[in-house]
């Protein structure tokens, strides 16, 4: 290649978020990497007008499931041919699913077969989690190692679900190794006991209705297992995420762990925002369109994720995508009590224009803010950076061009996933994504699906932290 060949893709005079600054400039395209940003670029084989447009780094969805294993015998609606064309209409270009292991099974067998469905049918790039819900010595002394070094750097944890759940022996366990790997942890932080306490008291009482569940995933339980995670992860001396925030208790107990100095992480998700308890409280079962865990809390409880998100506390903002057909919600009929209700809601597509919309175009946050909330912290914090998460020359072309002022009132048929509902239904939101590019490709553009099931790549990430080989100062004093 000489310096005179001319880009493959030039996007021309839109207002460019760089992780520092907002400029009107142009970005040059060769070979799916960003190789020029600056004014006045030469002529590319092709051009993209984008003056009076936004131009962000494509988003990077870290907390999303699609494909997965059957849970308590329903699969999730989205496979990874409509749950990555989803994220992608949306403005993501990475997106980081789970493989998840239960009881029994093995870890490196669940991997195999999430890169069989992914192979054929992503149409954007992706990495795994690995969810641990069996740590035996086996699957800790050899499968993780293997993995983390083909790159599934991170791994998923649970506090609660039956078999899921770990108990803190297996947690320190996890941690200790994810700490001699360099690995990251997310963690499920709600309190398993509350939740089966809650919920036998109010199944034996009588009280059924939906507005239950969140009754019965009690805000406390949150703050508890929030505490609990931390200070598991300070014994070990090792990072964790907490994933999903949703409570203000569990938002007050992360910053104080911040402002001790430990390396304590965290995300929200839309739910947490623009919806709330009101939103599953019905009269009918249609409030199970909202119901997910933790769950969405009162409307008092949002200024404390705002704040937040404000003051860097909870760094990532997530969609947590668990699309469920809405038959499936309520396959118990109109009875169906709130602890038969599937867990988990859709909104891989809806995810960026919502805190745009109510972010950016509503004065709270710059646009450096949302697109590190939004693609820049979690490609840092999954091994995805520096290819992934920014504009900058050597990086993916992963790229969103965005109409500020177009206004939108979300309905299901608008969105491309495989589910028969969105929970933000006659949401109206200004500002939205009208071409998604990724490495180099458009692969979305004014309404129109330009790319094809399989060209997507899988993602081996970096470890996001040195190994640590030495003993914690517990085991060392």
């Amino acid at each position: 290649m000489t310096l005179a060949e001319p880009y493959d893709l030039v996007i021309r005079r839109g207002r460019v978020v760089l992780p520092d600054a907002t400029k009107q400039i142009d970005i040059g395209v060769r070979d799916g990497v960003i190789a020029a940003l600056g004014p006045d670029l030469p002529e590319g084989k092709h051009e993209v007008a984008a003056e009076g447009r936004i131009v962000l780094p494509g988003g990077v969805d870290s907390h999303c499931h699609m494909d997965q294993q059957p849970w308590e015998g329903k699969a999730t609606a989205d496979d990874f041919n409509t749950g990555t064309l989803s994220a992608m209409c949306g403005g993501t270009t990475t997106v980081v699913p789970f493989a998840m292991q239960m009881r029994g099974q093995s870890l490196r067998d669940i991997v195999e077969d999430y890169h069989e469905r992914a192979r054929s049918k992503a149409h954007i790039d992706y990495g795994f989690h690995l969810i641990v819900g069996d740590p035996s010595a086996e699957v800790l002394r050899d499968e993780i190692p293997r993995l983390i070094a083909e790159g599934c750097t991170s791994i998923k944890i649970y506090l609660t679900y039956d078999g899921l759940k770990l108990d803190d022996y297996e947690v320190l366990n996890v941690l200790d190794l994810a700490r001699a790997q360099g690995a990251m942890v997310m963690v499920h932080a709600e309190n398993d006991a509350c939740i089966r306490w809650l919920t036998e008291k109010f199944i034996a009482a009588r009280k059924t209705e939906l507005r239950y569940h969140e009754k019965a995933h009690s805000a406390i339980g949150d703050r508890e297992a929030t505490f609990r995670a931390i200070s598991l992860s300070e014994l070990i001396e090792t990072p964790i995420l907490v994933s999903h925030v949703a409570a203000g208790g569990a938002v007050e107990e992360i910053r104080r762990a911040k402002a001790r100095g430990l390396p304590i992480y965290a995300e929200t998700c839309p739910q947490y925002l623009f919806l709330s308890a009101e939103d599953i409280d019905t009269h009918d079962l249609s409030g199970s369109k909202c119901v997910c865990t933790p769950p969405p809390r009162d409307k008092s409880n949002q200024p404390a994720i705002w704040a937040g998100i404000l003051d860097g506390t909870l760094e990532v903002f997530s969609s947590d995508h668990s699309p469920w057909h809405y038959a499936d919600k309520i396959a118990g009929g109109p009875g169906t009590p709130f602890h038969r209700i599937p867990n988990g809601i859709p909104g891989i597509e809806t995810r960026l224009a919502l805190l745009f919309s109510a972010g950016v175009n509503g004065g709270l946050i710059s646009l450096q803010k949302f697109a590190d909330l939004t693609s820049g912290a979690p490609a840092r914090l999954f091994g995805l950076a520096p290819r992934k998460g920014q504009i900058a020359v050597g990086a993916d072309a992963d790229i969103a061009i965005w109409d500020p002022d177009r206004s939108v009132t979300i309905t299901n048929s608008l969105l491309h996933h495989a589910t028969d509902y969105t929970p933000y239904e006659g949401q109206v939101v200004k500002g939205w994504p009208i071409m998604t590019i990724s490495r180099g490709d458009i692969v979305w553009k004014d309404g129109k699906i330009l790319a094809e099931p399989g060209r997507g790549q899988f993602i081996a990430r970096e470890r996001p932290f040195p190994p640590q080989q030495g003993l914690s100062k517990v085991l060392a004093s």
